[in-house]
């Protein structure tokens, strides 16, 4: 099992709700650090049905492009992608806006508000 964990920088409650409206999903699991800030030190939702886990230690601090790995969502149709990036979008960094790409009816690229790299993508049907 490969589980994808997101780092935040003492805004992981706000990724939290925002993923929770943007995928339509709720935390499943949240406990708060013990140093009495309110962060959180561990936190699980299911985002397409995959479990990823959320922290706040060791974050995107500078929104730095420099990403080796970027969340990558299969969504059913383009207006469900639309959606989504619609809600997540604002603060955001587009990387590659959304078009018809050669093996997807639509995808996309952006970095979100948090720091978090994103590809959005149609699945195509067989």
């Amino acid at each position: 099992m490969l589980i994808p964990h997101l780092h935040f920088c003492g805004d992981c409650a706000e990724a939290i709700a925002l993923y929770e409206k943007a995928f339509n999903t709720k935390t499943d699991i949240l406990f708060h650090s013990g140093d009495g800030d309110g962060s959180i030190g561990h936190a699980e939702m299911r985002i397409h049905g995959t479990c990823v886990m959320l922290n706040d230690r060791f974050g995107n601090k500078d929104k730095s492009m420099d990403c080796a790995v970027a969340m990558i969502v299969m969504f059913e149709s383009p207006k469900e992608l639309l959606a989504c990036y619609e809600i997540l979008k604002p603060g955001g960094i587009v990387i590659d806006p959304p078009e018809k790409l050669s093996y997807s009816e639509l995808g996309l690229q952006f970095m979100d508000s948090f720091g978090v790299q994103w590809g959005f993508m149609v699945e195509e049907s067989a």
